[in-house]
């Protein structure tokens, strides 16, 4: 009897491996035939192995308890038959889902998906419901004069007006200078996490292409001089005062050299 169970204990951890083996790191789930799967098919069952533990089965959300999901995570997640192109590029596109922990602030810049996956995935939640394309914004269209003005009224409380982001209530604020047009677009849309989502009665898509054009020209030249990371007035004006400290030791030495000799 100890062989058998010996033999069944040297089965079950080779299955473990196995599947260890098949599944990547991340916790993302593909299928083995990907490469030959129609975008459709591919992101319906890139959804069922990833998604639908935490969104519900075609999408519908989970509003029960909180179910295992892909890699061993748990969590629950909104419906999404409604979402859209436009949010579904958005969170794949970032590397915002899947979320690793429901609790946990979403970290952008995960690359967990190649682009034909974000592709698959994303027609497949838009062929769930009606919802929002994906955006195709303009910066060459917009001014920067009145991007920096909207952009200072409605995204520099949280991004600093220099885009470099920051620490708010709840939430870790990502620079901004290097996103993708399409990114902030979709972002300002959408609404990530703590971000409130502007409608186009609120910032029309003429003003997103300002404010767009505003972010991108953000980094490319200082205005006067040294930049100093552009991380605002009060770190400058610490580094103003360090020179400026300096001058004075050394004028202060000069002085008392002066007064020696005399």
């Amino acid at each position: 009897m100890r062989w058998r169970w010996t033999a069944a204990a040297v089965a079950a951890a080779l299955l473990l491996a196995a599947v260890a083996a098949a599944q990547p790191p991340n916790g993302v789930i593909r299928p083995s035939n990907e490469s030959s799967l129609h975008p459709l098919e591919l992101g319906a069952q890139l959804f069922a192995g990833n998604c639908a533990s935490c969104h519900g089965s075609g999408g519908r959300g989970v509003t029960g308890p909180a179910q295992r999901a892909a890699g061993g995570t748990r969590g629950q997640g909104p419906p999404l038959t409604g979402a859209g192109a436009m949010a579904a590029d958005f969170y794949l596109r970032t590397g915002y889902m899947p979320l690793g922990n429901p609790k946990n602030q979403p970290e952008p810049d995960r690359k967990l998906w190649n682009p034909r996956e974000i592709h698959a995935l994303t027609a497949y939640v838009a062929s769930l419901g009606h919802g929002e394309p994906i955006p195709h914004p303009d910066p060459a269209a917009g001014s920067v004069g009145e991007g920096q003005q909207l952009f200072t009224e409605h995204c520099a409380g949280c991004h600093q007006v220099a885009g470099q982001g920051g620490v708010v209530t709840g939430a870790r604020v990502p620079p901004i200078e290097h996103v993708a047009p399409v990114e902030i677009a979709e972002a300002v849309r959408t609404g990530p996490f703590l971000m409130p989502a502007f409608s186009k009665q609120q910032i029309t898509d003429r003003e997103l292409n300002s404010i767009i054009a505003y972010v991108r020209s953000l980094g490319a030249h200082d205005q006067g001089g040294w930049g100093i990371g552009r991380v605002g007035p009060i770190p400058e004006g610490m580094v103003t005062w360090f020179i400026a400290a300096i001058a004075l030791v050394a004028l202060c030495v000069l002085l008392g050299e002066r007064l020696k000799r005399t």
